[in-house]
């Protein structure tokens, strides 16, 4: 959620032989859509509380159902073409819907059985480290050192917002599962973000996540569970579907295809302090002197990875290489001088 504020001047497309690299939106709005994306994600603690005593895969798999067809409704609105997947694709989004979402809600819900929230929390607060070691290598590209530190000072932070609990082994075992579905949230989505953009990707994943939700939910709580629900509960569904759902996924797969995932992971440093807020507004206590160090460790972490970055290759439509393009040039100015 790789590396510059402004783009470096490209080079000479037609000189190079090659088509000109689709044009990026600016940096400074990508980040903001970021930013935007975490903040509904941390400012939604306060509503999944709702859901605490309600049938987990089934309301799950209304939440997504619902966000699918939002997203359908708005991609038509917007006159967005959503394609079909085809060939490995299937396999990508598949393992965003049951990585991503469907066992990442199971990860949390019986990791907290064994382990405080905390816990929890905190080894999702290490996925821009994770995100800043393997994106760029899915990119084709070196890890990059700025970006390496500042997920690193990102998820210190992150854990003094968080703070810190007791766990078991189980507990830090689903904390581990919790981690790496998190991040395969991201990361799956780089092969298949070229084709198919924010919204498909995002439409694809929310569909197929809520059939395996559904199938879940009838296996193991029933086809009556949607029965059982509050008023409270379906409130709070609609509200998860619509903003932390539907607009989120599509602010933060935006964000992916336009800073390339090793920077994006330093924007889910935003969501820990987000909710921290939330906790305020929602009548909680007031954060204790950690937690504001933990914010400000977080913004530093932010302002070491984003500003002054470099230009990075795209992550969603690479473009022949500048050493590439100068071969191809130089090579055409020898056969050029030969024929003379």
């Amino acid at each position: 959620m790789a590396e510059t504020i402004s783009a470096a001047p490209a080079p000479d497309a037609t000189a190079a032989g090659r088509r000109p690299a689709t044009r990026r939106p600016s940096t400074l709005r990508a980040v903001a859509s970021g930013v935007l994306g975490m903040c509904l994600v941390g400012g939604s603690v306060g509503v999944s509380r709702e859901l605490t005593s309600a049938p987990l895969f089934t309301a799950q798999a209304i939440r997504y159902a619902a966000a699918s067809l939002i997203l359908l409704a708005l991609a038509k609105a917007a006159r967005v073409p959503i394609v079909r997947p085809r060939g490995r694709e299937w396999l990508w989004l598949t393992g965003i819907a049951a990585l991503g979402l469907v066992l990442f809600n199971v990860a949390v819900v019986r990791g907290v059985a064994h382990a405080e929230p905390a816990v929890i929390a905190v080894a999702v607060a290490c996925v821009p480290v994770v995100l800043g070691v393997i994106g760029p290598l899915l990119e084709g590209r070196r890890p990059n050192r700025r970006v390496l530190l500042a997920a690193v000072v990102v998820t210190a932070g992150s854990a003094l917002v968080e703070g810190t609990g007791r766990a078991d082994a189980i507990g830090i075992g689903w904390a581990a599962v919790a981690l790496v579905c998190e991040a395969s949230f991201t990361l799956m989505a780089v092969p298949v973000l070229g084709r198919h953009g924010a919204w498909g990707v995002s439409l694809h994943s929310v569909w197929i996540g809520a059939v395996m939700l559904a199938l879940l939910g009838l296996a193991g709580e029933g086809p009556n569970a949607a029965g059982r629900l509050s008023g409270a509960e379906w409130a709070a569904m609609a509200y998860l579907a619509i903003m932390v759902t539907a607009v989120a996924f599509l602010l933060w797969y935006s964000t992916v295809a336009a800073l390339g995932v090793g920077a994006v992971g330093l924007l889910t440093g935003v969501a820990p302090i987000c909710a921290a807020f939330t906790g305020i507004a929602t009548g909680g206590r007031v954060p204790g002197p950690l937690v504001w160090a933990g914010v400000l460790v977080v913004i530093s972490g932010l302002a070491v990875g984003l500003v002054r970055r470099t230009r990075p290759a795209d992550p969603v439509r690479p473009a022949e290489s500048d050493d590439s393009a100068e071969r191809s040039a130089a090579s055409a100015e020898l056969a050029a001088n030969a024929s003379v």
